[in-house]
């Protein structure tokens, strides 16, 4: 079941329900891209198309984000949880290990993405990782990304680069990903999971404050996308809140 949030089409699935879901799709041989949404997201699909589109097309669409899961009860519609990106790829490598399931990790730095590669390996098995490459490149090398993933065997591709980089790249190339079963983007989760940067404590994330735990760690980095954006997306769901009523 999906619900219309600002119109985007947003799954109304459960953590345990979403990788029912995907592992069901993998078994099947189906492609499917996965997206998550959270207010800064939500903000930017505002202005920019390309990014809408592609969040759009996605076959299923989490709500990331605390926010988003609160906004839809301000809208009235009913999200039953969030499912965080960084939570559900930990769920999918223990499903991987499980039913013997490949991985691809692309994107962040050089050092980072081998740093989760050993890490998977060590934690669960070498043979979940099926391929790794870093996530700097120049847009003529995409293609070649592109093949070098689909020929890689895997089945679950995790990419860790910026929005919305990321989501343009899935939409872009997944005709040429068809063979991978299930794609998603995981944002900063291979720098987490590397020791790079730490996640809020569990308090935090329930109450909806990850983005400012994130935000004291990379204040100058980080201002505009969640003290701005947080305030935007707050009038973006107000005025939609203010144009139902009048209906």
């Amino acid at each position: 079941m999906k619900i219309d949030f600002l119109g985007i089409p947003v799954d109304a699935l459960t953590m345990q329900d979403t990788v029912k879901v995907i592992d069901e799709a993998i078994q099947k041989g189906k492609h499917i891209n996965h997206v998550v949404i959270n207010a800064g997201k939500v903000v930017s699909m505002q202005k920019d198309k390309p990014l809408f589109d592609s969040v759009v097309s996605c076959d299923i669409i989490n709500a990331d984000g605390q926010s988003i899961v609160w906004a839809a009860r301000i809208l009235g519609k009913r999200l039953p949880e969030r499912v965080a990106g960084i939570d559900l790829m930990e769920k999918l490598l223990k499903l991987a290990h499980e039913k013997e399931y490949g991985c691809f990790f692309f994107g962040a730095k050089k050092e980072v993405v081998k740093k989760v590669s050993e890490i998977v390996s060590e934690q669960y098995d070498p043979d979940i990782v099926a391929g790794y490459r870093n996530g700097y490149y120049i847009k003529e090398e995409e293609p070649v990304i592109a093949k070098e993933i689909a020929d890689s065997g895997a089945q679950i591709l995790f990419v860790a680069i910026t929005s919305p980089q990321k989501e343009k790249f899935l939409h872009k190339y997944r005709d040429v990903l068809k063979n991978i079963n299930f794609t998603m983007g995981v944002g900063g989760s291979f720098d987490v999971i590397a020791g790079v940067t730490n996640r809020a404590p569990s308090w935090m994330q329930k109450m909806g404050l990850e983005w400012f735990y994130r935000f004291l760690q990379e204040p100058l980095r980080m201002w505009r996308r969640y003290l701005l954006g947080n305030i935007l997306f707050l009038w973006i769901v107000l005025k939609e809140r203010f144009s139902l009523n009048k209906k």
